[in-house]
């Protein structure tokens, strides 16, 4: 995808082989299609083209198919409730268009997402987590499962943080997709924290053949709350998303994390290598966060300029 986005040569990409070689050209806006023909997730197709056509030469209409709500990647409503807000404080907006869900193991997914080139990134400081204010979220059914699969999966997550956050309510809402808007069988839930400062924290999970739903819904709970109490402003999986944004701004960014998962310290490792940004990550020394396993990821971002604006 990335070698079209940018006309650029790829050798080496197929399946067995253990090395390639890409020469990127210069990136071009307009309309690209990148199909996966499974359930390859789209949001994956999405992270890996964000930055890349930020720095276009003019605006872009990406049209991404396989796996909107897949395993191994983020859930496009996570994508959409979360990332989106968050990734969006680094100076840009993208548009994003559920056509069609798909779930594994057919896929037939499609979303369509249009943003605009920027001539740099702004840094972001998130070290500031507030208080929880608000916590919503859907359950889902598509295809051939009946509702009362997505209002056990809600009913039972809410039980759940109930027992650890009591003072607030708890609106998860049970849904059927559309036929015309869903291809294929799937279920599964998202849940999102909000804060006072604007920070969102989410759970989620995907409904699999066997397990019941309430152990589904119990999963996704279980993963925000794990989220809320480290002390961190993001959680453990838009940490490693945010990293190359940090590392292309223009200016020091910083963010408070729980502990750093492997997947942020590989994107550190590239990041570090192949834009040569400067990444510190060190234990957070507030008092609030002493009993608590928190960091702050600290960048000086390479302050990367669109040649074409």
């Amino acid at each position: 995808m990335v070698r079209d986005l940018c006309d650029g040569h790829l050798d080496g990409a197929e399946i067995g082989s253990t090395e390639i070689t890409f020469t990127p050209e210069k990136i071009r806006g307009g309309i690209h299609t990148a199909d996966t023909k499974t359930a390859g997730s789209v949001c994956l197709l999405m992270q890996v083209s964000m930055p890349c056509v930020l720095f276009a030469a003019s605006p872009s209409e990406l049209r991404l198919k396989g796996g909107t709500n897949a395993e191994m990647a983020p859930q496009i409503d996570y994508t959409m409730m979360v990332f989106k807000p968050i990734v969006e404080k680094f100076g840009f907006k993208f548009d994003c268009d559920i056509k069609m869900r798909g779930y594994y193991p057919k896929g037939g997914g499609e979303v369509i997402v249009r943003t605009s080139p920027v001539k740099r990134l702004d840094p972001i400081n998130l070290t500031d987590r507030g208080s929880v204010t608000k916590i919503y979220g859907r359950a889902f059914v598509a295809g051939v499962l009946p509702l009362k699969v997505a209002k056990d999966m809600a009913a039972a997550a809410v039980r759940c943080i109930r027992k650890e956050i009591r003072d607030l309510y708890v609106n998860i809402q049970p849904l059927q997709e559309s036929r015309d808007q869903a291809f294929g069988n799937g279920s599964g839930i998202i849940i999102v924290a909000e804060t006072s400062t604007g920070c969102l924290f989410a759970g989620s999970s995907l409904g699999k053949r066997g397990v019941n739903a309430d152990k589904v819904g119990i999963e996704a709970a279980e993963m925000l709350l794990a989220n809320l109490r480290h002390g961190g402003t993001v959680d453990e999986y838009l940490q490693d998303q945010l990293i190359i944004f940090m590392a292309l701004a223009n200016g020091i960014s910083r963010i408070k994390t729980g502990p750093v998962t492997l997947h942020t310290q590989t994107a550190i490792h590239f990041a570090e290598q192949l834009a040569k940004a400067k990444f510190t990550v060190k234990k957070s020394e507030e008092e609030e966060d002493a009993s608590k396993d928190t960091y702050i990821i600290e960048c000086e971002g390479i302050g990367m300029a669109n040649p074409h604006l």
